[in-house]
């Protein structure tokens, strides 16, 4: 029998980076090991329900009415939804470099707490799903695992095009001028974080060529989900800690039927889904559910936390948060806005994408997934109707794209992602080593 440990989550207050890490717990947590979840305030009671110990913390001052789940970024998303229609390069000081002024906010707030959370674990592992350090992981000197969950282009390399940037790989005339626009908009911010993480004695952060870093590499292990068919080539190969997951989709016991009013034969099963911050920007799902409305398609709405200010179609059924891995092997399509959870989860269910970005890496997926074949880029507020049913009829007709994509979600089932992620950090929970390339 495994010997017992404690093994500590931390992941970002959002759903698709918990999820991801929820998965790889489950795995872990059948193995024996004592899980715990270090979560947001607002995500108080979810994680218990799925038989995890939890911790709370909060990134910021508590506000004066009840959250939900995410609620800070869920506001944050829809106050500045404008910015999303200008160019990338123009997003950088505008959204992304506030986006990293609040996250780096966070950081700072919490980091006495999550040092007290650790104190009284006493865990054995730290995994956390971030894309900014919080000091208090290396600071503590346990062992910690890095997973990243976004699009990886987050890992730097001559060969990638710059993050949150949605510049095509073959193309690399912007690049330069979109870098130049990092340093100007986000180094200030930089420095300062770099020596508040200094200061709570973590390792310095790093400024490369290609932009800077705001979270370590972990000593001991990293990990990423992406499929090896929409992964990028690099001009340097990533280090012997880093290992490439095809999928982490969470084993799940939810059931998902379509309501009897569409079943049938009747079209093409379509799954459309902005995220749970995306969904925020109720006038921009308004007008895809509206579009969508005129087809002869059935589609599924997950419409998110403003669900009542959203009206659906005959030809439609949704809710606020649908049970997504149940409802993915069901559908032909998935109109997505790129997150990075619900990208992988496509692939690995073989599912083509339509994909309308917003911001920060959603924009690196969907030019990926559009680059490679596996699916569309749209504008996602510049888009003519006529764009998106063209797309739609264009893709579902496609069934050399149909054969392939089945090939591939054979292949990474095949590999079982949370499996191999949970072996990785299991072994770094039992023998406090560092994890090298297999």
């Amino acid at each position: 029998m495994t010997e017992r440990r404690t093994i500590v989550f931390f992941p970002e207050g959002a759903y698709g980076p918990t999820n991801n890490c929820v998965g790889i717990g489950q795995v872990l947590q059948r193995r024996g090991h004592r899980i715990v979840f270090i979560v947001e305030e607002s995500f108080a009671g979810r994680l218990e329900a799925q038989g995890f110990e939890e911790r709370l913390m909060r990134l910021g001052p508590p506000p004066a009415t009840e959250e939900v789940p995410g609620q800070f970024w869920i506001d944050f998303i829809r106050d500045t939804a404008p910015i999303f229609r200008k160019p990338t390069i123009e997003q950088l000081g505008e959204f992304m470099a506030p986006t990293w002024q609040a996250l780096i906010d966070g950081s700072k707030y919490v980091d006495d707490r999550l040092r007290e959370i650790i104190d009284e674990l006493e865990p054995d592992l730290l995994v956390e799903d971030n894309v900014v350090c919080f000091p208090a992981l290396p600071a503590s000197g346990r062992p910690w695992v890095r997973i990243v969950s976004c699009n990886p282009a987050e890992l730097k390399d001559a060969a990638v095009p710059p993050l949150s940037s949605g510049y095509p790989v073959a193309d690399r005339s912007a690049w330069p001028a979109f870098l130049d626009e990092v340093e100007r908009t986000h180094r200030p911010m930089w420095e300062d974080f770099d020596a508040f993480v200094r200061e709570r004695g973590a390792p310095g952060l790093a400024w490369r060529e290609h932009g800077p870093e705001f979270i370590h590499e972990s000593p001991w292990l990293n990990l990423y989900s992406y499929p090896a068919e929409a992964d990028y080539a690099r001009e340097h190969p990533l280090g012997p800690t880093w290992h490439r997951l095809d999928s982490t989709v969470r084993a799940t016991d939810e059931t998902w039927e379509l309501p009897e009013h569409l079943r049938g034969d009747e079209g093409s099963l379509i799954y459309l889904s902005l995220g749970s911050l995306g969904s925020a920007d109720v006038a921009l799902m308004q007008r895809l559910v509206d579009v969508m409305g005129t087809m002869r398609h059935r589609v599924i709405v997950s419409k998110g936390p403003l669900e009542d200010q959203i009206r659906l179609h005959d030809n439609m059924t949704g809710a606020g948060f649908l049970p997504q891995p149940a409802v993915l092997p069901q559908v032909d399509l998935v109109i997505t806005h790129g997150g990075n959870n619900t990208v992988t989860e496509a692939f690995h269910h073989g599912k083509p994408m339509i994909v309308l970005p917003l911001f920060w890496d959603q924009v690196d997926n969907a030019q990926r997934v559009d680059e490679t074949g596996f699916g569309v880029r749209l504008s996602t507020y510049g888009f003519r109707d006529e764009e998106l049913i063209g797309a739609v009829e264009r893709l579902l007709g496609d069934t050399s794209l149909r054969a392939r994509m089945t090939a591939m979600s054979a292949r990474i089932r095949g590999t079982s992602g949370t499996a191999r992620a949970a072996e990785l950090i299991e072994r770094v929970a039992l023998t406090g080593q560092s994890v090298g390339a297999a």
